[in-house]
C-alpha cells in the first residue's frame, strides 16, 4: 500500500493545523491513530501525536521558525511558535522521525474515528491500552 502524497491523496484525507496565531500551519495525512503519553513534558502539552511516518505530512508556513526545546537524553526537541508559544511538533535528534499535535486541528471534528492510544511514557514505555 502506498501512502498518499499531496498531489495524489484526496483533500479528504489531509487535515490542517496551526498554532494560535497562525504563524506555523502544517497539513498530515489523517492518521491511523493518536497518541497521547504520560511523561512529565507530554502530560503538560496536553498533545495529542500524529507520527510521521507513517503519516505525510508538510509545513505550509513557519517551518524553520520554531524554536526547539531539547531535554533529558536529547533524543528529540518540542518545537513551539516563536510567538504564540503553542507546541505543534516535535522532531527526533536522532533520526527522521517527527511527531505534529493534532490538538491544534482546525477542524477537531476530522480526527473523529481516529483511535487514541494511550503510552506510559512515564513509567514503563508501554502503550496502555
Amino acid at each position: 500500500m502506498t501512502r498518499p502524497t499531496r498531489e495524489s491523496a484526496s483533500t479528504d484525507d489531509w487535515i490542517g493545523a496551526s498554532c494560535l496565531c497562525g504563524a506555523v500551519r502544517f497539513e498530515i495525512t489523517r492518521p491511523p491513530k493518536l497518541t497521547v503519553c504520560n511523561c512529565s513534558a507530554c502530560r503538560r502539552l496536553n498533545a495529542r501525536w500524529a507520527y510521521a511516518p507513517p503519516c505525510e505530512a508538510q509545513f505550509l508556513t513557519g517551518e524553520g521558525t520554531t524554536v526547539g526545546y531539547a531535554r533529558g537524553e536529547k533524543s528529540l526537541a518540542f518545537h513551539h511558535c516563536p510567538t504564540c508559544g503553542c507546541v505543534t511538533h516535535w522532531q527526533s535528534l536522532i533520526d527522521e522521525n517527527r511527531a505534529f499535535n493534532m490538538a491544534l486541528a482546525d477542524d477537531p471534528a476530522a480526527l473523529d474515528g481516529v483511535r487514541v492510544r494511550h503510552f506510559d511514557g512515564a513509567d514503563t514505555w508501554a502503550f496502555l491500552d
